[in-house]
């Protein structure tokens, strides 16, 4: 079945665009591409470092060129929830590369940081450009050139991003994304947000704060939230990048295992030495990043990939815009309700019918590609599935279910939530930002009120602490942008803002950062573009301006003359504090290469 017209218009002038830049890319990888084993290419000096601490059955077979050698990238640690079930994976697709007549390397490591332990912390400022450095840190790892294909093990907010930057820059090299799943359900999100707000508010103390987080972030796996994390594991099965069926399956179960097993045995199957040759770089074009997007639209998922979107099509060639993605948001239903968009958790998602039924619906609907290629081989239909552990102890699949488990969370294309995708762009005399719609209520849309100008989410909060926000207003916090201090999430920002407008003040927030992959129900207009310390129009802005945000017309206005708004002098802010500490010093290159927020806010120089 073809994409509506609609859909095919806007890859069409995604394609158009990107043509140049496209041709390019696509010879780079076809040079790239050899005909035998690329190790062929190494001396013999170079190949006995890669396989000096092979078995010696493992050197006599990688001393030809045709037994296929498979890369693995792991972002493993064991701090972090969602990475440690990494720990046994090298080990299990060793297993299954030998089972099916190759050989698995653990060709490098990245970093993984979570923007849930750096929350409102200094660390958050190396957050964004975290991705970068796993994307630099993956080419490392595949540059000694050993390797006829490579697996992707990672799952949170950068690391998928920086993973799919590398792997499309290595774009002759198959690639398959493994993830690790989600994390049992622990306590409901709504109730964990409730006992923050009364913690903002001094209602209880922080140690009924703590038991609540912890029973909330309890187990191996990512927060089971749908935020940046989770939008990654969607991102990667409806772009084909996931065997089907893959995305939701908690760590830890044998299904987890078979369909780590499955993934290694078809990232060696498609390698050139076989007949099924899939180089990423190929196999990923427009129409499967419109597919992407058309995801993030319909389940509601993380701002972040407003920025990370762009990046990771750059990076393959393929150049889109901010209003691709609002234009794609105008015809893209929103069929999931998962927290903060709902009450329910991935978990409840994957019940419901999960990624199968919200790919087949999209598919009927005429509102994805399906003649894409993939992992998996042609076309996305095979991706409306369930996948299921079988008796022999492999993944067998079958046809989505043809009802939603729970309406309330998964709703078929005809009875969608709303008409429209979650995410909108805001245009004005104050920029271009972003906003996620689909969790703030409709009358909550459309906010006008004084600002307050901070220069820091921490002066708000310090207001909020003193008494002096209990009244209707738009915090306007600046120099929040990639050049100015990384471009740290505000989402520590939620609570206060969340406990005003319970309080029935109308408030809202317009910032140069970013907020978290779970932005809620305050409006917030984020990632304003250009940032105040390139001139742009927030360090123009004074207490007291009248802020008018109206996400429905899709506009953000400061209603001051634009002689007015000329003759201010631009703020001057002191970011010295921003400048060391927590490793920031080290950064100091890449918050002056950084792009801007609606380029991909990447140091790689993609514009």
């Amino acid at each position: 079945m073809t994409a509506r017209s609609d859909i095919q218009a806007i890859t069409q002038r995604i394609r158009e665009r990107s043509r140049p830049a496209r041709e390019l890319y696509l010879d780079r990888v076809d040079r790239a591409a050899s005909k035998t084993a690329n190790r062929a290419t190494l001396s013999c000096g170079n190949l006995a470092h890669g396989f000096a601490v092979c078995s010696p059955s493992e050197k006599a077979e990688l001393s030809g060129d045709r037994v296929p050698n498979l890369g693995i990238i792991t972002s493993y640690n064991d701090m972090l929830s969602a990475h440690q079930p990494f720990e046994t994976y090298p080990a299990l697709i060793k297993q299954a590369a030998r089972e099916a007549g190759g050989i698995a390397q653990v060709a490098g490591g990245v970093p993984a940081m979570c923007d849930g332990v750096t929350q409102g912390q200094p660390g958050m400022e190396l957050s964004l450009f975290s991705r970068d450095v796993i994307a630099m840190a993956t080419a490392v790892g595949l540059s000694h050139n050993m390797f006829d294909a490579a697996v992707y093990l990672g799952v949170c907010d950068k690391i998928v991003p920086g993973l799919a930057i590398a792997a499309f820059t290595f774009g002759h090299l198959p690639a398959v994304f493994i993830p690790a799943g989600p994390m049992t359900s622990g306590i409901p999100n709504d109730q964990k947000a409730k006992v923050r707000q009364l913690y903002a508010e001094g209602k209880i103390g922080r140690a009924e704060l703590l038991e609540a987080e912890s029973k909330s972030y309890h187990g191996p796996g990512t927060c089971t939230f749908y935020g940046t994390a989770n939008s990654n594991q969607m991102l990667m099965e409806i772009m084909g990048l996931h065997t089907p069926g893959a995305s939701f399956i908690n760590p830890g179960t044998p299904l987890r295992d078979a369909l780590t097993k499955e993934a290694t045995r078809r990232a060696l199957a498609i390698t050139q030495l076989g007949n099924a040759y899939t180089p990423v770089g190929r196999m990923i074009d427009e129409r499967s990043i419109v597919n992407g997007i058309v995801g993030l639209h319909a389940t509601g998922g993380s701002t972040n990939h407003t920025i990370h979107l762009i990046a990771i099509a750059h990076a393959a060639g393929i150049s889109i815009t901010w209003q691709d993605i609002s234009d794609l948001s105008e015809a893209v239903p929103l069929l999931a309700r998962v927290y903060p968009n709902g009450l329910a958790d991935v978990n409840h998602f994957q019940a419901a019918g999960g990624m199968g039924f919200l790919i087949r619906e999209l598919l009927d609907a005429g509102l994805l590609h399906e003649d894409v290629q993939t992992v998996w081989g042609e076309g996305l239909r095979p991706y409306a599935i369930e996948a299921k552990l079988g008796a022999d102890g492999s993944v067998v699949r079958e046809p989505a279910p043809k009802l939603s488990g729970d309406e309330k969370v998964l709703a078929p294309a005809a009875k969608a939530f709303q008409p429209t995708g979650g995410l909108k762009v805001l245009s004005g005399n104050m920029g271009h930002a972003i906003i996620k719609t689909s969790a703030v209520k409709p009358e909550r849309r459309v906010i006008e009120a004084p600002a307050i100008v901070l220069d820091s989410q921490e002066a708000l909060t310090a207001a909020f602490k003193a008494g002096e926000l209990d009244r209707d207003f738009v915090a306007v916090i600046r120099f929040q942008g990639p050049k100015a201090n990384g471009m740290p999430e505000l989402h520590r920002l939620t609570t206060v803002l969340g406990v005003l407008q319970d309080r029935g003040h109308r408030v809202a927030l317009v910032t140069d950062g970013r907020m978290s992959g779970a932005s809620g129900k305050v409006p917030a207009a984020i990632h304003v573009t250009p940032e105040a310390l390139e001139g742009g129009p927030l360090g123009r802005l004074h207490d007291g301006d009248i802020v008018r945000l109206d996400a429905d017309s899709g506009t953000l206005e400061v209603l001051v003359s634009d002689e007015e708004l000329a003759k201010r002098p631009i703020a001057t802010p002191d970011l010295s504090a921003n400048e060391n500490g927590f490793g920031r010093e080290l950064f100091a290159g890449f918050r002056e290469l950084a792009g801007r927020a609606d380029q991909g806010a990447s140091v790689f120089g993609f514009a």
